[in-house]
């Protein structure tokens, strides 16, 4: 009662969990549903044809990460602050050219996984005759062309709960397409291919629903923020192309050493062992990122908010914020993390018992996961105060660790390992950054 009633005073913390709420409301019913087909293609598939569309989607998310500026942080880190200074037409070209420079990353996006398919198949995947799913799969990349810049303007205008809407739209769509071919598989017989094919295109059409949903909805908000003639602002009232394309730069270097050493795990696994083993990996995973329901949430609606005490230089302010969000997403993860260690044998089994062999890998995860989404504030802050070289440094030096590692252990251990040594990286990297990010406050409040 004690917390809820300061939660209540604090209008600052109050208006995050609000909006996180709200998003976490959406998440929740989207992630049953994704539960549900996730359980259904894993039982149509088995652990070797699941692993293989898990790859099919990770390579082309790699690719286009690979590509990609993170839009939506530099919009946070220009457009938010031009908003908070009252500069709308700085805003309004900012978004402008950001929406522009990410269709261009998509399309190129596209056209390198639709002409690599051919390496992917053959040496990721390690499955003949798939070319044909990654370029399928390829074309969400087309519908996505607007994802990162919309949900950095969600993000400044106060507007991010409505792409828990959109999650819970794409959730809906994509589980009955996997029901249905759930359903024909069960009394129809229909071959292999053609269930493969069904659950490639029911990912797919959520990709796109998701896409183009969130480019729609933050159409409208900026209407409203800036008003119908926004994109008629003018390129020439932008700061330095020097400045921004340094954050954007710096900043796609660090979101791509977090790619290639974190996110591209089904790629590295494929690599060194199998699409089975990939699709072991997958469902632990998947259960494991069940922490992220309420911190994803959290994220997006934390890093404006910092960036703006920080423009505002408000120190003794963000250093409680941080404290106060930092021990109620430690409460949340305990109980999360000790409700996967009693009941993890269950819920893998909910996917087939053949499943239940990922049980250690889930394990060895849930340590990395919960230590970085307890400290998930760690790199937006790094941003907030320019410093995302040091951030670069943290992450490539505890990649580099894991990647050393994992070429000569992983192929011996398996995928378990796999997991060891991406938990490492979480409680490296995380671990330096955050402690940075806390240095500079402490520098900042002394020099105040």
């Amino acid at each position: 009662m004690i917390f809820v009633e300061k939660l209540r005073q604090d209008e600052l913390l109050s208006r995050v969990i609000q909006n996180s709420a709200h998003l976490f409301s959406r998440n929740s019913i989207g992630l049953v549903l994704s539960i549900v087909q996730s359980v259904l293609a894993a039982r149509m598939l088995g652990p070797a044809g699941f692993g293989l569309i898990a790859i099919v989607m990770s390579y082309a998310s790699t690719v286009n990460g690979l590509l990609s500026f993170r839009m939506s942080e530099l919009v946070v880190r220009y457009a938010g602050k031009f908003l908070e200074e009252g500069e709308k037409e700085k805003a309004a070209a900012l978004i402008k050219a950001a929406g522009t420079a990410e269709l261009a990353v998509s399309v190129v996006a596209f056209v390198v996984v639709a002409t690599t398919a051919g390496l992917g198949s053959r040496f990721i995947a390690k499955t003949p005759g798939t070319e044909w799913m990654f370029v399928v799969y390829s074309v969400g990349l087309l519908a996505n062309f607007n994802v990162e810049t919309s949900t950095g303007v969600l993000q400044i205008t106060n507007g991010i709960r409505a792409r828990g809407t959109v999650n819970l739209v794409q959730s809906i769509f994509s589980a009955l397409v996997i029901g249905a071919a759930f359903v024909l598989s069960a009394r129809a017989g229909i071959n292999s291919s053609t269930t493969m094919l069904m659950v490639l295109g029911a990912y797919l059409l959520g990709k796109a629903i998701l896409g183009i949903g969130l480019f729609a909805v933050a159409r409208g908000r900026l209407n409203r923020a800036l008003g119908k003639d926004w994109q008629k602002a003018s390129y020439a009232t932008l700061p330095g192309f020097r400045e921004l394309f340094g954050f954007a730069f710096s900043s796609n270097l660090s979101a791509t050493a977090i790619l290639i050493f974190r996110e591209s795990e089904l790629l590295w696994i494929g690599l060194f062992l199998n699409t089975e083993a990939a699709g072991l990996y997958k469902i632990a995973y998947t259960i494991v990122g069940f922490l992220s329901v309420p911190a994803d949430p959290l994220i997006l609606s934390v890093y404006p908010e910092t960036n703006r005490l920080i423009v505002q230089k408000v120190w003794p302010r963000l250093r409680e914020f941080l404290r106060k969000i930092t021990v109620f997403s430690l409460a949340y993860n305990v109980l999360l993390a000790l409700g996967l260690v009693l009941l993890g044998h269950w819920v893998l089994g909910l996917f087939g018992s053949q499943y239940t062999a990922a049980y250690p890998a889930m394990m060895a995860l849930l340590v990395g996961l919960s230590f970085n989404y307890t400290l998930f504030w760690n790199r937006p802050l790094l941003l907030s105060f320019g410093l995302q070289t040091f951030a670069l440094l943290a992450i490539v030096a505890a990649g580099v660790v894991k990647i050393a590692l994992a070429f000569p252990l992983v192929p011996r251990y398996g995928y378990v390992m796999e997991a060891a040594l991406l938990s490492l990286y979480y409680v490296l990297s995380v671990g330096l950054i955050a402690w940075r990010g806390l240095t500079e406050l402490k520098r900042q409040e002394a020099r105040t």
